[in-house]
């Protein structure tokens, strides 16, 4: 696992400079690397003007062969997985490299059987167990397309995504449970299947032994599916730029963007950069708690583990079940070297008795890691004291669904780090500021909107079925860049730290929601006219969701009128997008033009209502003050 490893900060300054003065030839080493069934005719093509930006065209491979077939005769008896259901005393799984490539193999081969072929899409919707990876593994092997949706959405949300990639067939589970609830995943697939006429096929992995209605014809039972079939499967051999999965983010217009990603760049990003942020090595435990339904779990649960041959913990639970302790618990039970986990989980762990922490022994950790929005200092103090001892370095990792690895990241043990910073990029990565004109801010000690000004092997390749829309959001607006979205501080020592969204996309959880999608939710309240959402500093989410709204009626009962919102919102998007605070307005600032001026409202729900700053373009600046002096509930 040392090859093609940064070892040292001097190499890493060698390595990057390497990397951006000849990105092709860096990148087409590594790549060489990997079994290939055709070498590529072309390492780059495109560019971010035309968005058509192209990685290793020509080459033919499967990226489950790299995933598995490649580690057979020397990993083979290897753990790949560990399963750790949502009981603490609940059955354990442990799944070697050669288990797994004869469950993929036999599941690909049932996958067949159903009609599933090259191209088609295959929509996932399950529980955190080993059958979500087989399933989305045996999809890359015979080359359909994936499409996790996050078990915690709504039909609605569900449906919009099935119906956007034409989805063939739907695999998902009788249900799950999260903590003491049970999610009947079975049952908000069927409705969801209502508006869903692609769908062939059903395939029902049984998990939580509940009640759930059948449809003949169409609903089969894996396990009885994969009882007869062949544990070998030649794989089909794919283009690196034919697509490998779709993955949907929220985005400041309503409907989901399905970011497609393909199989060679992403396969020779996602390896590099677990490999080298993380510096695993061969006998080392590794532990990301992402769900599969984000992009943190495609890449580093699924496909970047398992292409550098790490054995990797697959968690079901949460981490406050049964109690605050249960992550070092699992830490402690499986001696856990690498842990990968989101700031929001970590300042709600803080707030819990330290005891929880003290009880477990977590001297086997080397490397701790956060992931989804940026760690504030408080927070990664406590991680280094409290979780790390002080003798474990922090990877910071900034990155998005689109760049489909981590793009701005300390190394492990290699990059000198900062509270709160993401410190440097990774090789093949340049990062720019750009101020509002577009022009790049050059030197050191200044900040502006976060652009990276040259393709690599990761990125989307597109909005699925919308190239227009990709253009907008990407790269129309500063040519020749990639627009993050992000603001972006660099300090005097040319490090990096992420300030937040720019754009009207709210970050709660290290989960991106879009504004819109939220405010369609609540418009269909049938007393509200219309509403307005924003964020607002939350001290365990990160950042909260804030909602104005405009009522055609006195609201009596405030308390009732929000719980009315958040079952809307919950049944729409997700539980997760439910709103933390709702005020009631008469009106909403807007410009001549009729556009919400967000600033404004921002600035009331972060409690910041001294300086307004300018309101003369406003059409009425009269409703500031009536907002401002409101009460949220």
């Amino acid at each position: 696992m040392q090859e093609h490893t940064i070892s040292s900060f001097e190499e890493y300054e060698k390595v990057y400079g390497q990397s951006i003065e000849n990105p092709e030839s860096f990148w087409a080493d590594y790549a060489e690397t990997f079994d290939w069934h055709k070498p590529w005719d072309n390492v780059h093509s495109g560019s971010f003007e035309e968005g058509n930006v192209k990685w290793f065209e020509g080459g033919k491979l499967n990226i489950t062969e790299n995933c598995l077939d490649r580690h057979l005769e020397e990993r083979g008896d290897k753990t790949a997985f560990i399963f750790e259901p949502n009981q603490p005393d609940g059955l354990t799984r442990s799944i070697s490299y050669k288990e797994l490539h004869q469950q993929v193999c036999k599941f690909a081969n049932v996958l067949e059987s159903k009609g599933i072929e090259k191209g088609d899409r295959v929509a996932i919707y399950m529980a955190m167990t080993p059958e979500l990876t087989i399933a989305a593994l045996a999809c890359a092997r015979v080359g359909a397309v994936h499409s996790i949706v996050f078990a915690g959405f709504s039909a609605q949300s569900l449906a919009d995504r099935i119906q956007d990639c034409d989805a063939k067939m739907l695999i998902t589970n009788d249900g799950l449970r999260r903590g003491n609830k049970l999610v009947p995943l079975k049952e908000i697939s069927d409705e969801a299947l209502e508006s869903c006429s692609t769908v062939e096929s059903v395939i029902v992995c049984q998990h939580a032994d509940n009640d759930i209605e059948w449809k003949e014809g169409r609903d089969e039972w894996w396990h009885l599916l994969i009882r007869e079939v062949s544990r070998e499967h030649e794989a089909v051999e794919m283009d690196a730029e034919d697509p490998l999965f779709i993955l949907y983010t929220s985005g400041s217009t309503g409907k989901p963007k399905g970011q497609v990603h393909t199989c060679g760049g992403y396969m020779v990003y996602t390896s590099y950069t677990l490999r080298n942020v993380f510096q695993v090595d061969e006998d080392d435990i590794y532990w990301c708690t992402a769900d599969a339904g984000w992009i943190t779990g495609h890449s580093y649960i699924i496909y970047g583990p398992l292409l550098n041959g790490v054995s990797g913990i697959i968690f079901e639970s949460t981490p406050m079940y049964p109690d605050a302790g249960r992550l070092w618990e699992v830490v402690e039970k499986y001696s856990v070297t690498h842990f990968y986990t989101a700031p929001t989980a970590i300042r709600a762990l803080m707030k819990e008795d330290i005891d929880y922490v003290r009880r477990y022994d977590l001297s086997s950790l080397k490397v701790l890691g956060t992931v989804g929005e940026p760690i504030n200092e408080e927070a990664w103090n406590w991680y280094n004291e409290e979780i790390g001892n002080e003798e474990c370095p922090i990877v910071d990792t900034w990155w998005q669904t689109e760049t489909g690895g981590i793009m701005i990241s300390p190394i492990a043990g290699v990059t000198p780090t900062k509270p709160g910073f993401a410190t440097l990029p990774l090789p093949g990565i340049k990062p720019a500021l750009l101020d509002d004109d577009g022009n790049e801010v050059e030197g050191n000690d200044v900040q502006g909107n976060l652009v990276i000004s040259y393709p690599w092997p990761g990125v989307t390749r597109g909005i699925w079925g919308n190239h227009e829309r990709y253009m907008d959001t990407y790269f129309n607006k500063y040519p020749g860049y990639y627009l993050t979205g992000d603001g972006c501080r660099r300090d005097k020592d040319g490090y990096y730290r992420i300030t937040g969204r720019v754009d009207d996309v709210l970050n709660v959880s290290g989960h991106r929601l879009g504004t819109a999608e939220i405010e369609d939710a609540i418009d269909d309240h049938p007393k509200v006219v219309e509403s307005a959402v924003v964020g607002y500093p939350h001290d365990v989410k990160g950042e909260g969701v804030y909602a104005f709204t405009i009522c055609e009626e006195e609201i009596t009962d405030p308390e009732a009128f929000k719980t009315e919102i958040n079952d809307l919102i919950t049944k729409t998007i997700s539980p997760i997008a439910k709103a933390g605070k709702v005020q009631v307005v008469s009106g909403l600032p807007k410009t001549r033009s009729g556009k919400i001026m967000r600033r404004i409202l921002r600035k009331v729900a972060a409690g910041d209502t001294d300086d307004m700053g300018d309101i003369s373009t406003l059409l009425n600046p009269e409703v500031v003050e009536e907002v401002k002096a409101g009460k949220a509930y």
